[in-house]
């Protein structure tokens, strides 16, 4: 069986923040379960208002929530009745000052939570599930994605028993931590049951020449990537000698007869070929086995083609 992990817990901590930005000692559990009673209002009371993700964060008497959606004018409501409403509402549950900082998504095509939450609509108005993953598909690479791949399963159509389907385009490199692969994961809520809903978004590698200040990884990894200078040689009094560079294997050698600064240089000495005198003397020695071997196989040919000839008179 196939070891399915979260694109987003896999780059947890090395190219993806957490959405929640808080430490807890002994209220730990207290502040977590909080934090989803939080997430859960939120979603539940602004579910067509487009929201991505809730990112959380504590200080000594007071919370932050930052809500990222792509209907900041849903959120507001007007004249801001609607989030003031959702703020006293937060501070009556965790008895605390909350601040609320609403966050505006430009692309919500290239976002997988509202990618997948556009689909999750669209079965749940019983629209055929091929049409609603095939539209999705096209209107993400038309936004400028690299890939995508969109996964529905349940009891698809209305059918009996429940199945999988999928579509992809693209590429989409699970297995490379560098990739920047977002993810999404919803239900549509039908009249025959529940169906799952599952996006990747493959939106090129990370940026590693920009430094980000929410991680301290980061400056890491780039002195990884550079090039690292050759070591230097200790010299025979103590003191250190500069590296040599090491010359470049697609560097063309220079012609025979020039000097560096392109004078000619005078011909070198050609050395002297071998005495034959010298190489005859083993010739000579293995002339007498060369000569029996002829012997020996001039022997068998002559034995083979007599034996060739009898059989044939037979």
């Amino acid at each position: 069986m196939g070891q399915k992990v979260h694109p987003n817990a896999f780059r947890l901590g090395v190219y993806k923040p957490w959405q929640a930005r808080w430490y807890g000692d002994k209220d730990y559990t207290e502040m977590l379960l909080e934090d989803m009673r939080m997430r859960r209002l939120i979603l539940e009371r602004l579910r067509n208002a487009g929201i991505s993700k809730v990112e959380t964060e504590r200080s000594a008497n007071q919370a932050t929530v930052v809500i990222w959606t792509a209907k900041p004018g849903i959120v507001i409501g007007k004249g801001g009745t609607s989030v003031d409403q959702l703020r006293d509402d937060l501070e009556k549950m965790t008895g605390k000052k909350v601040r609320v900082t609403i966050q505006e998504i430009k692309h919500p095509e290239l976002d997988a939570m509202l990618v997948a939450q556009n689909v999750a609509a669209q079965l749940e108005r019983r629209i055929a599930f091929r049409r609603a993953i095939k539209q999705s598909v096209l209107r993400t690479m038309r936004a400028g994605a690299k890939g995508v791949k969109i996964a529905v399963s349940g009891r698809l159509g209305g059918a009996e028993m429940s199945r999988r389907e999928w579509d992809r385009d693209g590429r989409v490199p699970l297995h490379t931590l560098k990739a920047n692969i977002d993810f999404g994961q919803t239900e549509a809520r039908t009249t025959f049951g529940r169906i799952g809903v599952s996006v990747w978004v493959y939106l090129g590698d990370f940026d590693l020449t920009q430094p980000d200040e929410s991680f301290d990884e980061i400056p890491a990894r780039q002195l990884l990537d550079e090039p690292r200078p050759a070591p230097a040689q200790p010299a025979t009094n103590g003191a250190a000698v500069a590296p040599v560079a090491t010359p470049s294997p697609a560097a063309e050698p220079a012609p025979a007869g020039a000097t560096q600064d392109g004078a000619p240089a005078e011909p070198a000495a050609v050395p002297a070929k071998p005495s034959r005198a010298k190489a005859a003397t083993p010739r000579a020695k293995a002339a007498p086995r060369a000569t029996s071997r002829a012997k020996a196989t001039s022997s068998a040919a002559a034995s083979g083609a007599s034996a060739f000839a009898a059989v044939r008179l037979r």
